[in-house]
């Protein structure tokens, strides 16, 4: 995990992601997954790079199986950007780079 990502549980979702006064991108991975292994350094450049213009967090897929749920979410790796509480972004399964950060733009400042 990069110095600029933070853990995201079930326990601080609502004060971390929902409640954030920044947009929140949060990668939801699993250990075991191959694609998510090749986009966790993409996740850790993006929180580089976007520092002060979002926050990004990274939560356990098999630990907080509740959330993974409460999103719809079938399939790891999958990034979320929530903005006022609400997702208004979702990347499922590995993406480059460039087509991240274009979808992400939009809803950034």
């Amino acid at each position: 995990m990069s110095s600029k990502t933070f853990e995201v549980t079930e326990a601080n979702f609502q004060t971390e992601v929902l409640d954030s006064q920044q947009p929140v991108l949060v990668d939801f991975w699993a250990e075991w997954c191959g694609p998510c292994k090749m986009i966790a350094p993409l996740v850790d450049q993006i929180a580089d790079e976007y520092a002060g213009k979002i926050r990004v967090g990274k939560l356990d897929a098999d630990a907080y199986q509740d959330v993974l749920m409460r999103y719809g979410i079938m399939g790891i790796p999958t990034l979320i950007l929530f903005k006022g509480g609400e997702p208004v972004e979702r990347i499922t399964g590995y993406q480059p780079k460039d087509k991240i950060t274009h979808k992400l733009t939009p809803h950034l400042g």
